[in-house]
């Protein structure tokens, strides 16, 4: 799919994915998701609509905003309006806005529920967090540069805010939504939250 984009469309991402205020959210983690979507590909029922959710679920990221994932969403009908099936962009839009909360995707829309949306959206999610249960190393190169992207907030008051939400994560019955990630992540996933929460907490 990233090859079938418009070329204009693709470099434009590309760029966006660069921009200074990014240091995870870059183009490297487009492709570490898309390493995992090789993985898992023939779990869905839409590959080719997960793969536009990967491409473009953090194609607007400004940390100091609020409406990334819906700007995001704006975005690719923007880009892709006339060049990819509606359903198909129907249901990469909902998988992007499933980002801001990371929880199972919700739709009004009785097509979609029941053309395998929910599966893939899980995986997706999934896919988006597995950085949790990633090794001890990689999962702390991705908390500083969390840090870095977040350089405008004082000290103190990031230690605050991510606490709460990492604390937030190690509350859910279940990080993973499928079990696949589950049995793969769950285990290494807490061990990375805690170690950083107890890293916020220490003086």
């Amino acid at each position: 799919m990233e090859t079938l984009l418009p070329p204009h469309v693709l470099a434009d991402l590309r760029r966006r994915h660069a921009e200074p205020q990014r240091h995870y959210h870059t183009w490297a983690h487009v492709r570490a998701l898309l390493d995992w979507l090789d993985r898992v590909r023939g779990d869905l029922a839409d590959a080719d609509a997960v793969e536009l959710a990967v491409l473009y679920h953090d194609a607007v990221y400004d940390p100091r905003a609020t409406d990334n994932e819906a700007r995001s969403a704006e975005l690719l009908l923007a880009d892709l309006a006339g060049h990819v099936a509606p359903s198909r962009l129907a249901r990469a839009r909902a998988m992007i806005l499933a980002t801001a909360r990371h929880e199972p995707v919700a739709t009004d829309d009785a097509g979609l529920a029941s053309d395998g949306l929910a599966n893939d959206a899980a995986h997706f999610l999934d896919m988006d967090l597995s950085i949790l249960g990633a090794e001890p190393a990689a999962f702390d190169a991705y908390e500083a540069a969390i840090r870095r992207e977040y350089a405008f907030v004082s000290e103190i008051d990031y230690r605050r805010g991510r606490s709460a939400v990492l604390r937030a994560f190690l509350a859910r019955d279940r990080l993973f939504l499928t079990d696949r990630f589950h049995t793969a992540l769950d285990t290494p996933a807490r061990a990375n939250l805690r170690r950083s929460l107890d890293r916020l907490a220490a003086d």
